[in-house]
């Protein structure tokens, strides 16, 4: 098969370090760096003498804190349509985003210190002032926001919800907080730097420390898990998708201000705080996608996986939503050469991301299913390549999804592992012998990516082991192989695990 993909590619560019909050306090002073010594914001004398103005940035931060809280709402869901229901747009809606997804990412780390400054124990603590908390203490520590500003407006906020006695309250603990920088309070509070090293790391960078752990497995040393765990504790650039045959890369980068991604022939970057993504008209009119880098190159590396026989271009998506590979895909198998009747046939098990398939790959050849893929109706030994890209922990791609790295436990992992050895099986059964599985997840977790191969490939001796960094020449740091490990330290994408299987019998 000649390549379907667009030749050209991009070297890759240095990224900066985690973007603090450059946000403006009440009264619009710009505030310094939070890490610089701190002597607490002055004391507040009384109440006020009137009612404090609205804050509709912070105050839809509160409203998506008890989202995520009470209904276990995904932030980067949540936030944008609170935003529009409030109608807070420009300034106050790029603040309620840095403070939302950072309070959320930040997490454990803030209830370390709100717990070490608090006369009671955070279980003791109403959730919506221990809410409360956490957005002011985010902003003391991981901002630029002014001390006073950032303590003021949190007090104004639960005094005019909860009354002035949890007022008193919230202010008593975030002036406790103000008095050390975030890096005096890990030095403070954090694991010992030698005795427990992945734990000092997990508590500075604010992720769970089994988590830490698993990176460091993952990457089989400790050496670069400073540099990861800071990417992945950092705010991520917005990646899309110029979708395949409709716009090119360079187009789409005119048509946003982004820049052309540095891997991908079909992506584009744009800086971190760059708003909405959806709301972009290329996105809006179906030119564009919102897809992580990552992600497009699990899809461009299946499409120029060696096949051994020709490509007649049948080619299934098993797990397909919400349709972003799928979008690749499909515009890909147009493209092959000499095959007659070309297209993608999606699965997807939800309903409603059944329908985001069918939305993202409006005017392709794509027939979407709404199936379990471990069961599809579908033919099997018939299908020149199958993307697998199974349910996971989604350890790879917690920059995006900021609360998720408190929500996850290792016991998640077990009952994933099971589900996945089953949909690697069912895509072996659906290939046919001389055709090409591609087995992505997006978590680099031991047991998700290798133990899951190893498992299946005992049970199915008649497949062979491609060499997947092959599929992606030019792409530095992707490990060993035969696999492909994609990290944010070292690629700025998720870290999306991805190898390529080939049926032999």
């Amino acid at each position: 098969m000649s390549s379907p993909r667009r030749a050209g590619r991009h070297e890759p560019r240095r990224g900066g370090g985690r973007p603090g909050a450059d946000a403006r306090g009440t009264g619009g002073q710009r505030g310094t760096d939070a890490r610089a010594p701190r002597s607490g914001p002055p004391a507040r004398r009384g109440g006020p003498s009137r009612p404090p103005e609205r804050d509709p940035a912070r105050a839809a931060v509160l409203e998506l804190l008890a989202a995520v809280r009470e209904r276990q709402a995904y932030a980067n869901l949540a936030l944008p349509s609170i935003l529009r229901r409030s109608r807070v747009t420009g300034r106050d809606a790029a603040l309620a985003t840095e403070l939302g997804y950072g309070t959320c990412r930040a997490q454990g780390l803030l209830d370390a210190v709100i717990a070490a400054c608090a006369t009671r124990t955070l279980d003791k603590i109403e959730a919506p002032l221990l809410d409360a908390l956490r957005l002011g203490s985010y902003q003391l520590l991981r901002t630029r926001i002014p001390a006073h500003a950032a303590v003021d407006s949190t007090v104004d906020l639960v005094r005019g919800s909860a009354g002035s006695r949890s007022a008193g309250f919230i202010n008593a603990i975030l002036r406790r907080v103000s008095e050390r920088t975030e890096a005096e309070w890990v030095a403070e509070l954090a694991p010992d730097a030698e005795a427990d090293p992945i734990g000092h790391l997990a508590f500075r960078h604010a992720h769970p420390t089994w988590i830490a752990r698993a990176f460091a497995d993952a990457l089989g040393s400790t050496d670069e898990l400073d540099a990861l765990l800071a990417a992945d504790d950092a705010r991520p650039a917005v990646h899309l998708l110029a979708r395949p045959g409709v716009l090119t890369a360079e187009e789409l980068a005119l048509m946003t201000g982004g820049e052309p991604a540095p891997y991908s022939p079909y992506g584009v970057r744009l800086e971190a705080g760059a708003g909405d993504p959806g709301v972009l008209d290329p996105v809006t009119e179906g030119l564009a996608l919102v897809v992580d880098e990552g992600s497009q190159l699990v899809a461009l590396a299946l499409a120029d996986a060696p096949l051994d026989g020709p490509d007649r271009g049948r080619w299934l998506d098993l797990c397909a939503g919400p349709g972003g590979k799928a979008a690749i895909l499909a515009g890909l198998v147009e493209l092959v050469e000499g095959a007659e009747n070309p297209g993608l046939d999606a699965v997807e098990r939800a309903g409603h991301r059944a329908k985001l398939v069918t939305e993202n790959t409006e005017g392709l050849p794509v027939t979407v299913h709404v199936a379990d893929g471990r069961e599809a109706p579908l033919p099997d030994g018939e299908y020149d390549r199958v993307l697998v890209d199974v349910p996971c922990t989604g350890l790879g791609a917690l920059r995006r999804r900021p609360e998720a790295r408190w929500r996850r436990s290792p016991s998640d992992v077990a009952g994933l592992t099971a589900l996945q050895r089953e949909l690697v099986t069912a895509a072996l059964r659906h290939v046919r012998v001389g055709g090409v599985v591609c087995y992505a997840t997006c978590s680099p977790h031991l047991a998700e990516t290798r133990g899951v191969l190893a498992g299946v490939l005992r049970k199915h001796p008649g497949v062979e082991k491609l060499d997947a960094r092959a599929a992606l020449p030019d792409i530095p740091g992707l490990g060993e192989g035969p696999e492909v490990q994609l990290w944010p330290h070292r690629h700025g994408t998720d870290a999306m695990f991805l190898t390529l299987l080939r049926r032999t019998a």
